[in-house]
C-alpha cells in the first residue's frame, strides 16, 4: 500500500509532536517540514535526514499538509495550499461563528481545487467535539457541561504573547464547573511596558473577554511553564421519555501532543473525504484508523 505522504507546516510544540507521530505511522511518510525562511537554515538535531523548506512547493508530491501554526493564521495559510491542490489538516480553536466561517471559506476553495480539509482537528475543538456529539444521540434533551483544565492552553498562551510589551506569556484555564473558566496569564514583560496597558489588551482580546481574566507579572514564565491541561465533559438528560441520564468523560494529557495525534489521525481521514471541508464530528470513525476495515470492525463492533 503506497502511504500518504505527508508535509509538517510549522515547527513549534505541536508541530514537534506531529512529526513524531507521522513517524510513528505505519501507513504515512514525512516528507519534509516547512519552516519561514529565517528558520528552514537553523535544523533542529531531531529533524537531522528530514528535508527542511521554507515552501512547500519545494517537496514536491505532497498528499496533506499537517498545519501547526497559530490558530489565526490558519484561514490565509490552509487556503493558500488547498489552492495547490493539498489536503490540509489544522488545529483552529476558536469555537463559533469563527470556525463556522472558516468551514465554509475552505469548503468552497477545497471544491474549486479538488482538494479536502479538517479543521479544527485538536481536541476540543475536535476529539472532544466527537465526543458531546455521540452524548447528544444517546440523549438527544438535556445538558453538556465541557470543563477544561486546570492546564496550559496553546492559543491562549500566543495570544496572550502577541501583544505589545510581552516578552513571554503562559495562560493556564482553570475550571470553576458547569462549563465556566478562569483564566490566569502569567505574563514576562519586556523593558518598560506597564502591565496595566498589557493587561487591558489581553482582556479585550476575544481569547478572554468572556472569561475571568487575571494577568500576573512575572519574572520568569519558563519555569512556570508545564504543557500538561485536561477536560471532564458531563451530560445529564433525557433517552427517549427517560429521565436522569448522566454520561460522563474525563482524560488528564499532554496538550501539544495529543492535539498533535488527533491532527496526523485526521490526516488520515482527509484523503479519504470527497473534496470539501469537514469538522471531526462530520467524519466516520473508522476513517481516523490505520489498518484493515474488517479487522477493525470485528475488533471494535
Amino acid at each position: 500500500m503506497e502511504k500518504i505522504k505527508i508535509a509538517v507546516v510549522g515547527y513549534g510544540n505541536i508541530g514537534k509532536f506531529a512529526v513524531e507521530a507521522i513517524q510513528a505511522a505505519p501507513d504515512m511518510e514525512l516528507v519534509g517540514v516547512v519552516r519561514r525562511a529565517s528558520s528552514a537554515r537553523e535544523i533542529p538535531l531531531e529533524l537531522t535526514g528530514i528535508r527542511i523548506v521554507s515552501d512547500i512547493d519545494e517537496l514536491g508530491k505532497v498528499d496533506v499538509a499537517v498545519l501547526c501554526g497559530p490558530t489565526r493564521s490558519i484561514p490565509e495559510t490552509a487556503t493558500a495550499i488547498v489552492e495547490k491542490g493539498i489536503c490540509t489538516v489544522d488545529s483552529f480553536d476558536i469555537h463559533g461563528d469563527a470556525l463556522w466561517g472558516l468551514r465554509q471559506l475552505l469548503d468552497e476553495a477545497c471544491k474549486k481545487y479538488n482538494a479536502s480539509s479538517i479543521i479544527s482537528a485538536g481536541w476540543d475543538p475536535g476529539s472532544d467535539s466527537v465526543i458531546r456529539t455521540l452524548f447528544m444521540a444517546m440523549a438527544p434533551k438535556g445538558i453538556t457541561y465541557t470543563n477544561f483544565g486546570p492546564g496550559m492552553s496553546m492559543g491562549h498562551s500566543v495570544a496572550a504573547r502577541s501583544k505589545e510589551g510581552v516578552k513571554n506569556a503562559l495562560s493556564m484555564t482553570i475550571p470553576t464547573g458547569t462549563g465556566v473558566h478562569r483564566r490566569i496569564v502569567y505574563v514576562e514583560l519586556e523593558k518598560g511596558a506597564m502591565l496595566e496597558t498589557v493587561t487591558t489588551a489581553i482582556k479585550s482580546d476575544s481569547y478572554f473577554s468572556k472569561d475571568e481574566t487575571h494577568v500576573i507579572e512575572v519574572e520568569s514564565v519558563d519555569v512556570l511553564q508545564d504543557m500538561g491541561h485536561g477536560v471532564f465533559i458531563e451530560r445529564k438528560g433525557v433517552s427517549g421519555k427517560t429521565q436522569n441520564q448522566l454520561f460522563e468523560y474525563r482524560m488528564h494529557i499532554n496538550n501539544p501532543a495529543l492535539t498533535s495525534q488527533v491532527l496526523v489521525s485526521c490526516a488520515r481521514a482527509v484523503v479519504k473525504q470527497c473534496p470539501g471541508c469537514y469538522t471531526m464530528p462530520e467524519i466516520p470513525p473508522m476513517d481516523y484508523l490505520a489498518g484493515d476495515r474488517e479487522m477493525l470492525v470485528k475488533a471494535l463492533v
